[in-house]
Order: C-alpha cells, then structure tokens, then sequence
C-alpha cells in the first residue's frame, strides 16, 4: 500500500513494466531478422498438423488477430514427426482468446496462458493458448527476495518479476511476435506456423539450424539459463529426443548453472524428469545427463538410479529393462504411467528398507509400508499429484510378494484389481533380471489370460503340487514356501515373505489354448499422466 502511494507521487504506474534497466540502460533484444518460409521450401506435411490446433488459429484470426502453431510441434513438424501436444501464439490477450471459444480457460501464474477444450471427460483435448510477450532482461525487471512461495504477497498484480538469481518468477508483459520469438529458449523452438498460408516465421535461423541438426541458444546462454534453469534439462531432453548436437557456447555454461536447479520448485523439477524419461528417448536421456556430467545432484531420483548401481548387481539391467520398456511402448503410441516407472526406479531402494525393518522385528506388510513411505519422501518430496502417485506405486510393490501365494481366493481376488496389470508387468521385468522366478511369472500369465475352468485347472495343478512339497519336506514346511525362498535366487534381492498362512509352489506350465483377450486400459501400469501442462514459458516441448 505504501510502495503503491510513493510510486503515485513520483508519476510511476504500477501497470505498466519498467521501460529500462538500471542506468537508463534499454533491455538488450536478439529479435534477429523475419524470414516467412513457404511450403514449398519448408515441406511440412498438413496431414500431421491437429485440426483442433488449425480451427484455433483459423478462429482467432477471422476475429482480426494473429495467430500460429509455435514452438515444439513446429520443430516436430519440420523434421517429419507428429507433434504430441500443439501450441498456438496469439497478439490477442488470454481475455480476448477467452472470449472467442465456448469452453476456455485462463490458467497460471507465472505465465497466464488460455487451454481451449475440445471433447468431454477423459478424452479432451488442449490447446494451449499463449499471448506474445515482450522480451524484457532481467536488469529491466522487479527483485523480490523469496521465491513463488515465499513472495506471494510481493508478486500479486506485478507484470515481470525475477529472484535473487535473475529465475523469472512473473512474465505477463504482451508485445510483439519478433521480441516473443527472441524470449524462447532454442532456434528450432522459436518458429511460427500459419497452418492457413503454410508459411513459418523463421526469426533466429532455426531451419537451419534443423537442417544441421543442432541446438543453439537464442541471446547469451548463461543470462538465459539464470532466466530459467530448466532449460538446463530441457537442451538434455530435445538432444536425446532429436539426436542434435548441443552447440559449444550453448553447452559450455551447462555444469556451473545447474546450482540454479536448487532454486527451481520441486514440482516442476520432477514435470521435467518425466518428460526427460517419457518421451521414448530414455536411455538416451540418461546418457547425456552423464555425458554432460549431470547425473548426479540434480534429481533425487536418479541419483537412487546412478549413486547406489554398484550395490545392487541387478538393479543397473533392472532399470535398463523399464526403461527400454517405456521407450518401446511409447514408439508403440501407447499409453504410460509416472507411477510405474517410479515403481521400477525406486524398487531397491524400497528392498533396502524393507529387510531393514524386518531385521528390526517389524511384521512383513507394516515393514513394506514404512519402507514405501520413507524412500517415496525421500526421493520424490512435496510434489502436485503426490497422493496418486503414491497409492500407485505403493500398489504396485505391494502386489509383488502376493504373487507367490498361487492357492486359495489369493489369485482370483488378486486378478481382478484395477492395478493388476501394472502389478504383472513389473513382476515380470524382475523376473527378466533373475530376480523372481520366471515360472512364477508364465502361470500368472496363463492365469491372467484363461477363462474360469482354465484358472480352476490352473489352481488345482499348484494346490497338487504344494501338497506333494510339504510331504517331501515334512513337518518343517510350516514356514516359508518353496516359491517364497527361491524367488530371489542368485540376485542377491530376495523377497521378505508375507504371514498369510499360506505356502505356494510354481506348477510347471501347462500348453493350453489361451484366450484372446484385449488389453485392459491399465496395461503396462498406464494411467492418467501427471506430468504438468507446460505453462506457456518456451512452448519448445
């Protein structure tokens, strides 16, 4: 209130930004120079282009606006993919594109952007709508001290606002499409395209740039590194994703200014590891993390992955296992799950807990739980979607020692959770490792795949079998099952049992006929992701 009544008397308006740095000095722009690229020269094929993203454009400019297809599904375009998601810039403000669509909505704060939604329920779609905005540098902004948290009351009403360490907290400054081309973080991801004349916006040489198959910052890399220390991550993400080289000077600041990343809120940190991980490039991922020398103390997770690989032999094939997994599902246009994938990265570290707690005398199942729990807080913290992304997970590790119990309601009542699916797939890459028993995981199949007197039979052969093994043992087979001992064998990560009062053995799979069945939607433990929209910041994915 009182900064408000100074700036009154000295003639400031606090709606409008500061036109100047500090000296006078006016905000360095790398605008570069507009080059409208034709169809003919470009070859973007129309068919790959979303005619939800089309009828946007197409509506915002009937009503007197610009309007283009930007940034990553640009890129995509240019190099013969089709885009996963589609973003649209606009010179119409977010109340203005609001007003033209039936179901739009303003999100965000940091970046005000518009999602337009087309179709109902849990087959909609989004289109991002983003305002161009005026590249402004961090001198030419306003400081608060704290964070996005921290500084809440200081950044309500305020345009463009930055940290201590120059991490843009406020960027709701409109201007023209040359200076938001120069505010996006890559060449490749800095190309408008008007799906109605064909043409692409090209302001930074970022066909070029495609054509030689590389990543160069737009302005000083450093400077917009501090503006946004995500796009540390994301360079690594688009190089594995494209297979592009990273330009010397956009490369060269990448080791020092990862520190920033601690300054970055954990939710988004964690948005982008997904995406590094889900994009069907994973293994490639991690590899420029190392080769770059960031795979170490900037994601929680994967410092579990690369820190501890040395005391579990089988964890380093585990993890390279789902990985390669979830690459090849994504390459098959199907469905994944963060949950899932968390499961596999973080299942020894779960392990390691859990023989802890028991050795401590705690029961089996409350062992898990407080093992679940504690490596979940530690390797994951206070992220949006926690609470889903926990009780998946937990279902998940949960299910792994139930699996050994092949008699009784166990298996009936077990195939039928909503989460089965998740729970198989995951037994079945541990039993590719040599860490479960692979017979455990073909009856599981069989089981999963027959009808009700094929699973009567199936019991009924384990139920014979169990028997014949606790007469052979004799009076000491009151403990463990013989599936409960082996199912670790030779990985040095065997399963605590569970004290269900019930021992099981692995009968030898039996050829039958299965039945052709179509895949539930869970298959391969997929759910609803819970990666975040991108809020409008490059709009390079």
């Amino acid at each position: 209130m009182i900064k408000r009544l100074i700036d009154k008397i000295l003639g400031k308006d606090p709606s409008k930004p500061p036109r100047a740095a500090a000296g006078g000095r006016k905000p360095r722009v790398p605008t570069g120079k507009r080059v409208d690229v034709p169809a003919s020269e470009h070859g973007i094929d129309p068919s790959l282009v979303d005619d939800r993203a089309v009828k946007v454009c197409t509506t915002l400019q009937e009503a007197g606006f610009e309007a283009y297809i930007v940034g990553g599904a640009v890129r995509d375009l240019l190099v013969g993919l089709r885009p996963k998601d589609f973003d649209v810039a606009t010179n119409a403000t977010p109340e203005q594109v609001k007003s033209l669509f039936r179901r739009a909505f303003i999100i965000g704060r940091r970046f005000r952007i518009v999602h337009v939604v087309f179709g109902r329920g849990r087959d909609n779609d989004v289109i991002e709508v983003s305002t161009f905005r005026a590249y402004l540098d961090a001198d030419a902004a306003e400081q608060v001290a704290g964070n996005e948290k921290t500084s809440r009351s200081e950044l309500a009403g305020k345009s463009h606002v930055v940290d201590g360490s120059g991490r843009v907290l406020r960027d709701n400054v409109w201007g023209p499409q040359d200076q938001d081309s120069a505010r996006r973080d890559f060449t490749v991801n800095a190309m408008y395209y008007d799906p109605s004349t064909g043409v692409v916006v090209d302001y930074h040489g970022g066909i070029k740039d495609i054509k030689k198959k590389v990543l160069r910052m737009i302005g000083v890399p450093d400077v917009r590194y501090r503006e946004d220390p995500v796009r540390i991550i994301r360079v690594v993400r688009f190089a594995a994703k494209l297979n592009f080289e990273i330009e010397a000077k956009t490369r060269e600041p990448l080791l020092a200014m990862s520190e920033l990343l601690a300054n970055v809120p954990q939710s988004r940190l964690f948005d982008e590891m997904i995406k590094l991980l889900q994009t069907g490039h994973a293994q490639a991922s991690l590899d420029q993390l190392r080769k770059l020398g960031l795979d170490r103390g900037v994601f929680p997770i994967l410092d579990a992955v690369f820190d501890e690989a040395r005391r579990h032999p089988g964890r380093e094939q585990f993890v390279k296992l789902a990985l390669n997994d979830t690459d090849r599902r994504v390459s098959e246009g199907k469905p994944v799950a963060p949950s899932f994938l968390l499961a596999c990265l973080l299942w020894h570290d779960v392990l390691d807990h859990w023989k802890r707690n028991q050795a401590r005398g705690e029961p089996a199942f409350p062992a898990l739980q407080s093992a679940t729990d504690a490596v979940f807080d530690a390797r994951i913290g206070d992220i949006s979607g926690r609470g889903k992304l926990a009780s998946d997970r937990r279902e998940i590790w949960t299910m792994q020692p139930r699996f050994d119990k092949l008699v009784g309601s166990g298996p009936l009542t077990l195939v039928e959770q909503p989460r089965f699916r998740a729970g198989f797939d995951f037994l079945r890459l541990r039993a590719q490792t040599g860490e479960a028993d692979q017979q455990l995981a073909t009856w599981w199949e069989d089981f999963s795949l027959a009808d009700n007197d094929e699973r009567r039979e199936l019991m009924d052969v384990a139920r014979q079998q169990e028997s014949a093994k606790r007469a052979a043992q004799g009076p000491r087979a009151g403990g463990r099952s013989a599936s409960h001992a082996s199912t670790g064998a030779g990985s040095g990560a065997e399963l605590p049992a569970f004290e269900d009062g019930g021992e099981s053995a692995v009968p030898a799979a039996k050829k039958r006929r299965r039945r052709r069945r179509k895949p539930s939607e869970g298959e391969g433990g997929a759910v609803e992701s819970h990666c975040a929209p991108n809020d409008g910041g490059d709009s390079g994915d």
